[in-house]
């Protein structure tokens, strides 16, 4: 079996690869396909990486390439963690946001949008590969912004099996266990909990969990509002959780608390670009010992918690036909009966080996799916710019965004953006 990670210079790599050492009876991988563009990141990363395997008894083979097509040959599965001029790009992208007086963010807002607009053509291009050189295998994407990126390749790519995946539902579940550990002095093995979140990647609402089947929602959120009553600065407002009985998604403060988040931003630098930037500086020092044989403790302050969790557990439940559930990215296909089939939604699914398979769900109150309609449109006109290089559907992107401009300052943002990565989006520039 092969597996090809396309940006596998990212210092996520060595989480990664830990998470297919752990599985490998169970997940019999044969070769590990790190590619990447960036040859001296590859080779400080994927250098450490063959000695992490090496130092377990070498139980899988790592291989390094720049060349996409070899990579994708023969593959079961590709993995794509990328990111479209590098860490630079993204700070660019914060930036963006705060010279506009926007969000200035890599996942919403411009930020999120010139991302996608860099980075949809190059996976799309991996997808068109996979077609020709690895017929029937799976696409895992974990590159942000995940879930325009996954409605992109359900829209441009749909003969290709994939998904999106984040790790921000797996670290709500294990944050809600320990919670419930701490007050009731039982642990909880996750495999006996499941979580219920429904809503776009980076977008979604937390709304139910269960133990051994049975429902504890009630009590979570309880104690969930009650911590925020409690506390002198909460994340969120408490009346907001009372009213919706949910807990939103980290990146909805965005959305809720959009003075809060601006101001913060006012005291930039350092952006989360530039401390990440000096965070995978000594990372890559570290990686590059020839003496190091395990992820360093430092590789924490990157963040990506439970990420080699997620990536590994979903492949492994896809090739061993295990049915579990997977809180994903993928197309509604009338799971959620009345909103639109082809919406890529974030959702719990069914893995096994004939695919990803969304389960029913109740939909969202209007409060909720007022915002996802807006943000789902702006996601289905960033699709279509990115693809056609189309400035007409990407004005309209910006118009629908609720995080994007006043129409009348669109033409001044839009020329921003694509000027700020002209060298990444040749499509606009015919």
């Amino acid at each position: 079996m092969k597996v090809a990670v396309f940006g596998g210079g990212s210092t996520y790599t060595p989480e990664l690869v830990n998470g297919f050492l752990a599985r490998v009876e169970k997940f019999p991988l044969d070769e590990l396909w790190l590619m990447d563009i960036d040859r001296e990141r590859l080779d400080i990363v994927g250098g450490f990486a063959q000695r992490m395997v090496a130092h377990q008894g070498d139980p899988f083979k790592v291989v390094l390439t720049t060349d996409q097509r070899r990579a994708v040959e023969g593959a079961s599965y590709v993995t794509t963690q990328l990111r479209v001029g590098q860490m630079e790009a993204r700070r660019r992208d914060e930036y963006l946001g705060k010279r506009h007086n926007l969000i200035g963010q890599e996942t919403t807002g411009v930020g999120g949008m010139a991302k996608a607009l860099r980075t949809i053509p190059v996976i799309l291009g991996i997808a068109k590969d996979m077609r020709d050189l690895a017929p029937g295998a799976m696409l895992v994407n974990f590159t942000n912004p995940a879930g325009l990126v996954t409605q992109a390749l359900a829209g441009y790519a749909p003969d290709v099996l994939s998904v999106g995946v984040c790790n921000v539902p797996i670290t709500a579940k294990m944050m809600i266990l320990k919670e419930w550990e701490q007050a009731t002095g039982k642990q909880v093995e996750p495999e006996r909990a499941e979580l219920q979140t429904l809503g776009l990647n980076h977008l979604s609402w937390h709304r139910g969990f269960t133990i051994d089947g049975e429902d504890i929602w009630p009590q979570v959120i309880d104690r969930f509002i009650a911590s925020l009553q409690a506390d002198e600065h909460p994340e969120w407002d408490p009346r907001t959780i009372e009213v919706l009985r949910m807990i939103p998604n980290y990146y909805l403060q965005y959305f809720y608390h959009t003075d809060r988040k601006l101001a913060a931003q006012e005291k930039w630098p350092p952006s989360r670009a530039d401390e990440v930037i000096e965070v995978e500086k000594d990372l890559l020092q570290e990686y590059a010992d020839p003496n190091l044989q395990e992820p360093p403790e430092d590789l924490m302050k990157r963040g990506g918690a439970y990420y080699s969790t997620v990536a590994t557990q979903l492949l492994n439940a896809h090739y061993n036909n295990l049915g579990e559930t997977h809180i994903v990215n993928t197309p509604n296909k009338g799971a959620v009966s009345d909103w639109p089939a082809d919406w890529v939604l974030e959702m719990p699914a069914r893995v096994d080996r004939q695919g990803i398979h969304p389960l029913p769900a109740d939909p969202l109150p209007p409060a909720c799916f007022g915002l996802i309609a807006q943000v789902k449109a702006y996601e289905v006109l960033t699709v279509a710019a990115a693809v056609h290089g189309d400035r007409e559907a990407a004005f309209q992107a910006l118009l629908a965004h609720p995080l994007g401009p006043t129409a009348d300052r669109i033409p001044a943002v839009l020329d921003d953006m694509l000027s700020t990565h002209r060298d990444y989006l040749p499509q606009f520039w015919k």
